[in-house]
């Protein structure tokens, strides 16, 4: 097997997540920042392009209106933008929805991506999901990646749970999940992150009862 032709997603690594209006609840944003960091730091020793995405709303909207302070990328990431192959701007939860990223990386032969950033339960698995019919492997950052509490009128779930939640559910199917420890790793001995299956979650999950 070929090793992976990476590309690094850093969605929404924004002050919206800090100082905003929608503030990670888990894993600690301070710590989660730190790892994604770490991980823009890996692939830049091993020449592996990031791409920096930050979400754009309206002007006047509550949260990432262009105009707010919070629009701005966290300091720990602003520092390291000038080292990003590309930089965009989105108004979906998915990367690839009217944004050129899927020519981007295909011009570019990248056939895995791997995502951190923000939020677990909206753009994290939007994106994730969205590759899927486009062909593209997908890895995600566990401890590079966070939830927000969420309360409406279907239910409530606290962010621990969302997180941990969707990490199993993604990896079940649309990525394959692991720390950035772990897929620095991987980075380093140029092999692809062990996935799961649908199938076999499934299985583990119906004798556990």
């Amino acid at each position: 097997m070929s090793a992976p032709r990476r590309a690094l997603i850093v969605i929404d690594a924004q002050q919206e997540y800090f100082e905003g209006l929608l503030p990670i609840q888990h894993p600690a944003r301070d710590e989660s920042v730190a790892r994604i960091a770490e991980a823009m730091h890996t692939a830049e020793q091993a020449e592996i392009p990031i791409v920096i995405v930050q979400h754009e709303a309206a002007a006047g909207f509550p949260v990432f209106a262009p105009e707010s302070p919070t629009f701005g990328l966290h300091p720990e990431i602003a520092e390291r933008a000038d080292d990003a192959a590309h930089r965009f701007t989105k108004s979906f939860a998915s990367i690839f929805a009217s944004t050129g990223l899927e020519e981007w990386l295909r011009e570019r032969e990248v056939d895995t991506i791997t995502i951190v950033g923000y939020m677990t339960n909206n753009c994290v698995i939007g994106s994730a999901a969205a590759a899927e019919p486009l062909g593209f492997t997908v890895e995600v950052l566990s401890d590079a990646t966070g939830a927000i509490d969420i309360v409406n009128s279907a239910g409530s779930a606290p962010a621990k749970q969302v997180h941990e939640t969707i990490m199993a559910l993604l990896n079940s199917n649309w990525a394959a999940v692991a720390t950035t420890s772990a897929w620095t790793e991987a980075v380093k001995t140029e092999e692809a992150l062990a996935a799961d299956n649908l199938i076999e979650s499934a299985a583990r999950g119906r004798d556990a009862k």
